[in-house]
């Protein structure tokens, strides 16, 4: 083995030293995770309908996808940026479900290499596209456990009413006919998360396979600290003292309800598209391995410092 080659590999290993995030592309970085790893794989992971740039995921060809008109700027932050309508502009938008999927592809066989046999993934999967990502994770030969729902405490309602548009064009007659009647989704209160499990090894059972890898069962009496009943309904917000780190971001107590749900205490969590560090914070609480990836320099700097002072101990 020559030096450069050496070095090369040694650097790697540093990079996917656990308790630590590492900056850049996700696809490529888990490619160096060790087989049989990892025990959770939790992860909020881009939803493809353009909330920022790190977002599109698709082919775009509007030069006004993420741009702003001047009704947004007035409104504030809740139209922050013009996303791309479900219908599209042109008939290539049809194509972004199937590019999402593609987009998934290219790292569900990773996740599948990486974890431990019975082992659990969680992510959080925009509604639009969801469906796009469990066929893939499928086609990487991954079981689909469960849809939990996480209920948010808050949302921003985004729909225009019909009325006021065209009183915009001075249309009063129709306006009066349409009055009540909004442009858009109903409020976004429910957010789906994905269950998956890699399946474990045929003619045994999930009871031998807790007793060799560690994964498998769920733990009820540790989630019960989280909710009213042992459900698939999660209700959880953010904490007054987590901020906004992140324009999708998570919070920590929901992140730790779903890690001592599925794992113990030393077992590793990987977190491939880490944002602002909430799944690796989490963890740490829980006294709980990490891994996280990243590939936007801004949110690995604020994962780190959260990391460093352990902002949020809920």
């Amino acid at each position: 083995m020559n030096i450069d080659s050496y070095s090369e590999r040694h650097h790697i290993e540093e990079m996917m030293q656990e308790n630590q995030i590492v900056q850049g592309n996700s696809i490529d970085l888990i490619k160096s995770v060790q087989c049989n790893s990892v025990h959770l794989i939790l992860s909020d992971i881009p939803y493809g309908i353009g909330a920022e740039d790190w977002d599109v995921l698709h082919n775009n060809t509007n030069t006004a996808f993420l741009g702003s008109s001047p009704a947004q700027k007035s409104a504030g932050a809740i139209f922050k940026k013009r996303g791309k309508p479900i219908n599209g502009w042109s008939e290539a938008d049809r194509a972004i479900p199937r590019e999402y999927q593609e987009w998934c592809a290219k790292w569900a066989s990773e996740w599948y290499r990486v974890l431990k046999p019975g082992a659990n993934v969680f992510i959080f999967a925009g509604r639009r596209l969801a469906h796009r990502c469990v066929c893939a994770m499928e086609d990487a030969g991954f079981n689909l456990k469960d849809n939990l729902a996480w209920l948010r405490t808050r949302a921003p309602h985004r729909a225009q009413r019909l009325s006021v548009v065209y009183q915009r064009r001075g249309d009063t007659a129709s306006a009066k006919e349409w009055e009540g009647w909004r442009v858009g989704n109903l409020r976004p209160v429910f957010e789906p998360i994905l269950w998956f499990t890699k399946p474990y090894k045929i003619g045994t059972t999930l009871a031998d396979n807790a007793l060799q890898h560690g994964v498998g069962a769920y733990n009820e009496k540790a989630f019960l600290r989280y909710v009213d009943e042992p459900e698939n309904i999660i209700r959880a917000g953010l904490s007054t003292a987590e901020g906004k780190f992140h324009p999708t971001q998570k919070s920590v107590r929901l992140m730790q309800a779903l890690i001592e749900l599925t794992t113990r205490q030393d077992q590793l969590v990987l977190d491939p598209f880490a944002g602002s560090g909430s799944t690796l914070v989490a963890a740490k609480n829980l006294d709980r391995r990490y891994l996280g990836f990243e590939a936007v320099p801004e949110f690995v700097e604020i994962c780190r410092k959260r990391l460093l002072l352990n902002l949020l101990t809920d």
